[in-house]
């Protein structure tokens, strides 16, 4: 499509290496989170590996929230997104490549949380960097595209695994190297279109209420933390509920599943994403996309064979993978204060890794003595209050 005489749109060419560098996010941590650590936790803490990852969870948790909020405020002080992102990038790769230099538990430990700082060191700032960029007409297309982050990020951990491609010592560096590959080009080569309005200083104590949370913040927050209950449950559990409904279901048909959400979602996020943007309601794809995903868990909830559950469960990913990335670009349009954007989507990141300390007690409270369903059905009210809290959403202009 044609930019010219649109003065309102940013360059096309910049999206498209935004959303490459978006998903080098993922490409950095979901191979690296999924596959690589468990195995070599496996190899230094051995009987105590599922313990021990625990504590790194957690901790890591911890780290990236701090992190998240920390650089996003730093990122805004110094007006510097760019540099920040470099900074991260440079980082984060040099904390992979020193990994496998870790060679008892609390080096890797250590490591590991430097590691989540300098992550976000990179993806706090690139977030904001967005909404300093992105005008309103454009976030719904914004938001399809970030729904490449994920399903890049799930491709390149069956990448770095096919056999006799990568060996498994050389992994690390083929994850850094595609992590580079895909975040450098923006900052080498993106010359985005400057937005002035999107970046206009509240003046005056007439501005001072700005600086608490919006009616429209928070209903978003709350509604990103409830459905990413769901889907972190879902992450961590899907192995033990297909299990649970088939015994000989193969591993690699739950990963294959599993990407095939993931792929699947991207067409329909960006074509939601440029309606919401033509028809100027950016909340509406929202609404229908988390009220699909409750459906979804309620068919899981439901499944008692095989395909019903497969089915169900492509339903529920697909829906939740639309929702988060269009939820991701249409969050810039309700911030409170362009000058603490970066800040205020560090806090919005808490809902990435608060469901990660919540999660385990639902999960440890209903399944042994009532099931998946009953985890399914509470997940599914969860995302039900999301859909209220979107669909009640005054309108923004």
């Amino acid at each position: 499509m044609d930019d010219v005489g649109a003065p309102r749109r940013q360059s096309t060419a910049f999206l498209l290496l935004y959303a490459l560098a978006s998903a080098g996010g993922a490409i950095a941590y979901v191979p690296f989170l999924t596959i690589w650590l468990p195995s070599r936790m496996t190899e230094l803490a051995g009987t105590a590996d599922v313990q021990t990852l625990g504590y790194v969870t957690f901790f890591g948790a911890i780290a990236a929230s701090i992190g998240g909020i920390g650089f996003g405020w730093l990122s805004d002080r110094t007006r510097n997104r760019r540099g920040w992102v470099l900074a991260g990038l440079t980082l984060t790769i040099l904390l992979l490549l020193a990994v496998p230099l870790a060679h008892d538990i609390w080096s890797l430990v250590g490591i590991i949380i430097a590691w989540q700082l300098t992550l976000n060191m990179m993806l706090g700032p690139l977030a904001a960097w967005a909404g300093d960029l992105v005008p309103d007409e454009q976030k719904g297309l914004l938001g399809g595209l970030l729904a490449f982050s994920p399903a890049l990020g799930a491709w390149s951990g069956a990448l770095v695994t096919w056999p006799g491609l990568v060996p498994v010592e050389g992994r690390l560096i083929v994850i850094a190297m595609l992590v580079a590959t895909a975040v450098s080009p923006v900052l080498l080569f993106g010359r985005p279109r400057a937005f002035p309005e999107l970046n206009a200083r509240p003046i005056g104590e007439a501005d001072a209420p700005s600086r608490r949370p919006t009616g429209p913040a928070v209903r978003m927050w709350l509604a990103r933390l409830l459905v990413q209950i769901a889907e972190a449950a879902l992450f961590a559990y899907l192995y033990f509920w297909f299990r649970s409904i088939d015994p000989g279901m193969h591993d690699n048909e739950k990963a294959r599943l599993f990407g095939m959400a993931l792929t699947i979602a991207i067409p329909i996020a960006l074509a939601s994403g440029r309606w919401a943007d033509r028809n100027d309601r950016p909340f509406l794809p929202l609404v229908v996309s988390s009220a699909v995903s409750g459906l979804g868990m309620v068919g899981m909830a439901v499944a008692t064979g095989l395909e019903a559950a497969k089915a169900s469960y492509l339903l529920f990913g697909i829906a939740t993978t639309v929702f988060l990335s269009l939820h991701a670009s249409q969050t810039l349009r309700i911030l409170p204060r362009s000058d603490r954007r970066g800040r205020d989507l560090g806090v919005f990141n808490l809902t990435n890794t608060v469901p990660s300390l919540i999660m385990p007690w639902l999960t440890i409270s209903l399944v042994p003595g009532f099931g998946f369903d009953a985890l399914f059905l509470l997940l599914a009210g969860l995302t039900a209050i999301a859909v209220l809290l979107l669909a009640t959403m005054p309108r923004i202009r």
